[in-house]
């Protein structure tokens, strides 16, 4: 991300990504305008929510006419760091692990999984798509000598600090975590949490309620 950043509330970045992910959709439809109403109408916002987001960013819209595609798409790439290579290693070779490393939206995206990693010696050695599964024990080496980036944790709970520690001593620049723990780092390394089962929770939560409010 920019140095400009840590400027934009959460809450914003949050939803520019949603921006990001909407304008790349229209690129690819040749679409060359987009409006505010039409941002808030396709992701279930105000017009005035939509505005005020993109007055964080060095981009103005033209009267009458809202946003220009491809500048948009430029700039919110730029906040992203989409406009740029990231390379990122997978630790944790179990059913997450494998579908993250298969995932081929990380590479249209511009994250290349440059390595996936486990403990189990029975895993170790095995093809997942173009990566083989390599020892843990050679993870400084692939930080180091790949210059990665970003470090996603899929491993169980117990076992996702030591994966942490191990990357941070290593020079990793992000963490994504997806275990179901929380993991203490330096600040100069952030860490971003993916609880998909509190997720899960959250829909369920937000069901029952609006099924509350039927009955």
């Amino acid at each position: 991300m920019t140095d400009a950043q840590p400027c934009i509330p959460l809450s914003v970045i949050r939803r520019l990504t949603k921006y990001l992910t909407h304008v790349q959709g229209l690129r690819s439809r040749g679409a060359e305008w987009v409006s505010s109403r039409e941002l808030a109408d396709n992701l279930g916002l105000t017009s005035s929510t939509v505005r005020q987001d993109l007055s964080h960013l060095d981009f103005c819209g033209t009267s009458r006419r809202g946003y220009k595609t491809c500048g948009l798409y430029a700039v919110l790439s730029h906040v992203f760091g989409a406009d740029i290579a990231w390379n990122m290693v997978v630790v944790g070779a179990g059913n997450l692990g494998r579908a993250l490393a298969l995932h081929e939206e990380f590479q249209r995206r511009g994250f290349h999984i440059c390595g996936i990693f486990d403990s189990d010696d029975r895993k170790i050695g095995r093809k997942i798509g173009r990566l083989t599964i390599q020892n843990v024990r050679r993870i400084p080496t692939t930080i180091r000598n790949n210059r990665i980036d970003v470090g996603v944790i899929a491993v169980p709970a117990s076992a996702a600090q030591r994966v942490a520690d191990l990357m941070v001593a290593s020079g990793i620049r992000g963490i994504l975590n997806m275990a179901q723990t929380h993991i203490v780092t330096p600040k100069r390394v952030p860490v971003v949490d993916v609880r998909i089962v509190a997720t899960l929770q959250e829909l369920a939560h937000a069901i029952s309620r609006i099924k509350n409010k039927a009955d």
